[in-house]
């Protein structure tokens, strides 16, 4: 209780912050009323803007309560729709594409599983295709290794693809995410990253290693 109450405060204080200033901000538009309220909803959005997402919730980040019931075969990925074009589904198919387009469905799932698990936390950046994205351009910082290592980013194999499109669709619509107990990190059992050892691991699927990141 002690610490929802707290958050609770914060946001308190944040938003008396944004009033005042709002209040300076406003004193040179006393003849433009829609500016004023403009500039007073844009503080107040700069106030929560800067608290955690965990704190806007009142708990620890979490994955999205399922809407979805997800069945881990080739026949029932199939049978679902192919998804709409969107930044968000491309970037999350792209990465399923070039990491786990050997695995089975089920690792496909589960990597998915990891990308969506960073959007949930704030430790990572707050969208799928920012988390992909993240350390691109920055020599030994890419946290996907496809998008650092120096080959074209082409799709050659378009069956593939499509597969991984509608699990990016599936997932980022409410697919459970059962597989990989929250994890955060994976690698393949071909490497030992440093931080292996002190992360928990969660699940190995195929030839992937799941860890989730410690508190």
């Amino acid at each position: 209780m002690t610490s929802k109450f707290s958050w609770l405060g914060g946001i308190v204080l944040l938003f008396a912050l944004a009033g005042v200033a709002a209040a300076d901000v406003t004193k040179s538009l006393s003849d433009a009323p829609t500016a004023r309220i403009s500039a007073l909803f844009g503080a107040e959005r700069g106030a929560l803007s800067a608290l955690p997402k965990s704190a806007l919730s009142g708990q620890a980040p979490a994955a999205p309560e399922s809407t979805i019931p997800v069945k881990y075969t080739n026949d029932w990925v199939d049978a679902q729709p192919a998804p709409a074009a969107g930044p968000e589904v491309s970037c999350l198919a792209k990465a399923l594409y070039f990491e786990a387009r050997g695995e089975t469905v089920k690792g496909q799932f589960a990597v998915a599983e990891v990308i969506l698990n960073r959007v949930d936390n704030d430790r990572f950046p707050n969208s799928v295709c920012a988390v992909v994205n993240e350390g691109t351009g920055r020599k030994f910082q890419c946290q996907f290794s496809f998008a650092c290592d120096g080959i074209a980013d082409r799709i050659r194999e378009k069956s593939a693809y499509e597969q991984v499109a509608k699990i990016a669709k599936v997932m980022l619509a409410g697919g459970a995410r059962a597989l990989t107990k929250g994890a955060t990190h994976f690698h393949t059992d071909q490497v030992r990253p440093s931080w292996a050892h002190r992360f928990p691991r969660t699940a190995t699927i195929g030839s992937h290693l799941f860890y989730r990141q410690p508190s």
